[in-house]
Order: structure tokens, then C-alpha cells, then sequence
């Protein structure tokens, strides 16, 4: 059996982009699905002078491994503005020089949400462009914009919404 990992690129307590993430994870079959939560993760703010006196943290190295060790990646980067989160960016920088192919060539689901309509389109272009350059591959992508006129407990109420997703998952699927 396949193994994945679903995360938010965020470290907020009720992150939607962590629930977009659980709730996609949710349709993909017949994998093991390890949710991270990048609390769990916390390092310290990246400067080359801290990496040449203290090395690599620990929880970097720890999250590198999951990448390494899954068959994919299901990833919801939330958006603060217009950009990666300081929690998100600050752990992908520390990877990023532990492993220049961050993503390690794993097929990778990108979306993002937002509680407004873009529903952030911003991020995820942003994201498109520059992981593919860290071995990210790609294979679908999803926004959901409006996340609050859009998801309730748990799920995508759009039905429309609902089948593109479904749809990125297929290919997501198709890819493991």
C-alpha cells in the first residue's frame, strides 16, 4: 500500500487550509495517510550564519524524511499577503539546504483556500512556479476560493467545486 502525507502550510490552530488537506486526503484510495501539522515542526528563523553555528535543526531534518519516505504530497499552502506563510517559508528555506530537490520528484496535490473569492490564487501560482525547481512534481492543482461559503463540517459543499477536486485527486491517484 502507498503512503502519503497531507499538511497546511500554516501552523494555525484552525487552519483551513489544514482542513482542505484532511478533507482531500480523505478521498484519495487505498493509501496510508500521515497528517503532519507544522507546529510539529517549529525551527528557528533561517540565516546562513545560525546554519554554519548550530547546523541543521532536528525537526527540519525530521520533515525532510517524511517527504523523502512518502509515495506523495497533499499540500494547501494558506496565503498571507500574497505569499508563502513565515512558518511555511522559514521551514521550506531550512529543507531547501538540506536537500536542494526538496520534493524529491514525489507526486505532489497543490492547492490553497482562502476565505475570500481569489481563493488564494496567489500562493498557489507563487508555489507552481518555484517548486518544480525543488524536484516538485506537480500533477494537480486546486483552489478553493470563498472557503467559508464553501466548506462545512469537513467537506466541500459545492458540488461543483467538489468534482475538480475530485478530478485533481484522480490524477493525484493515477500518479502514486
Amino acid at each position: 500500500m502507498k503512503n502519503i502525507i497531507a499538511f497546511a502550510g500554516s501552523n494555525s490552530a484552525d487552519s483551513i487550509n489544514k482542513a482542505l488537506a484532511v478533507y482531500t486526503s480523505t478521498l484519495v484510495n487505498n493509501v496510508n495517510t500521515s497528517i503532519l501539522d507544522l507546529n510539529d515542526f517549529e525551527t528557528p528563523i533561517y540565516s546562513k550564519q545560525r546554519e554554519e553555528k548550530d547546523g541543521m535543526p532536528p525537526k527540519a531534518e525530521q520533515f525532510m524524511k517524511h517527504i523523502k519516505n512518502t509515495d506523495g504530497i497533499i499540500l494547501s499552502l494558506a496565503e498571507y499577503n500574497g505569499a508563502y506563510t513565515s512558518v511555511f517559508k522559514n521551514l521550506f528555506d531550512w529543507m531547501s539546504r538540506i536537500e536542494a530537490k526538496t520534493f524529491a520528484g514525489k507526486p505532489m496535490l497543490l492547492m490553497a483556500t482562502s476565505p475570500g473569492a481569489r481563493g488564494g490564487q496567489s500562493v498557489l501560482g507563487m508555489a507552481a512556479d518555484r517548486f518544480p525547481r525543488h524536484d516538485a512534481n506537480i500533477v494537480g492543482k486546486f483552489s478553493l476560493p470563498s472557503f467559508d461559503a464553501n466548506f462545512s463540517e469537513g467537506k466541500i459543499t459545492n458540488s461543483e467545486l467538489n468534482d475538480q477536486l475530485k478530478e485533481e485527486v484522480k490524477q493525484f491517484q493515477e500518479s502514486l
